[in-house]
């Protein structure tokens, strides 16, 4: 199996990616061999066909950003837009505004994680969530129509809630200061004391220095726990909105767990 992990930025710049392969057994299939994967291709500042093309080549994409956007949100711009106040006034208060900035999967992972994630509709997180649009369209048109619940070759994933339901910690790690870099080395030693069967193929030094590629291996991890159906699934409750809003994947096994078959 190979998984692919995509940090993905508004641009090229800071975009990143990480593949891993995934080996049943190490050492020819011998008795007792444990399993074992290997970090077989890892860059940053990535252009959107260099995203497809590694698609294609691999049995699971986890992607850093938000597929899809809330569905009560289209009705409110459409309604502006025609002038027609009852789907805009339906959103009046706080209350109403939040259901237009939060998907259900936003938050059904603060009830499950005590994280918030950033408002695809309302934050930053817009920009490289059109990016993930583009991209989506380029993957349909060039392999077939990926399902934003997940259940396809390509899933929402959240590094940052991965990290916490492993029990790193992550805060903290992102930025450019020399506090920021030495957390992440001490998250990255973690990582390897807790996944010893992952290796690293010489790439250490990298990961020390971006949080970028770091947030794409644990993408890519989080890919292969999609892979094996080891995600806290939408289930009757959230499935209607998760096809058309998307579905963060938070795993639902350790780490350890990951490289077995």
């Amino acid at each position: 199996m190979r998984t692919l992990g995509v940090d993905l930025a508004a641009a090229t710049k800071k975009t990143a990616v990480a593949v891993i392969e995934w080996e049943s057994s190490s050492g020819g299939g011998e008795a007792g061999a444990q399993p074992s994967a290997r970090l077989a291709h890892l860059a940053l500042d990535v252009g959107d066909q260099e995203i497809v093309d590694l698609f294609g080549t691999c049995d699971m994409t986890g992607v850093d950003c938000p597929v899809g956007w809330p569905d009560a949100l289209i009705p409110f711009l459409t309604g502006h837009l025609n002038n027609d106040p009852a789907p805009v006034l339906e959103h009046d208060g706080i209350a109403g505004r939040r259901l237009l900035a939060y998907r259900d999967t936003d938050r059904f992972c603060t009830a499950q994680t005590g994280l918030i994630p950033l408002s695809v509709s309302a934050d930053r997180l817009a920009h490289p969530a059109m990016r993930c649009a583009v991209i989506q369209a380029k993957i349909a048109a060039q392999h077939a129509p990926q399902p934003r619940d997940g259940s396809g070759r390509l899933a929402e994933v959240y590094p940052a809630a991965s990290l916490k339901i492993w029990g790193l910690n992550g805060r903290g790690y992102k930025g450019r200061g020399i506090p920021e870099t030495e957390r992440l080395g001490l998250l990255l030693a973690a990582l390897e004391e807790q996944a010893p069967w992952l290796d690293l193929a010489g790439h250490r030094d990298s990961l020390t220095a971006s949080d970028d590629l770091f947030d794409a291996v644990i993408a890519s991890l989080t890919a292969r726990a999609v892979a094996r159906r080891r995600t806290l699934l939408p289930g009757t409750a959230h499935a209607q909105a998760a096809r058309s809003e998307g579905w963060i994947h938070l795993p639902s096994c350790t780490l350890d767990e990951l490289p077995l078959q």
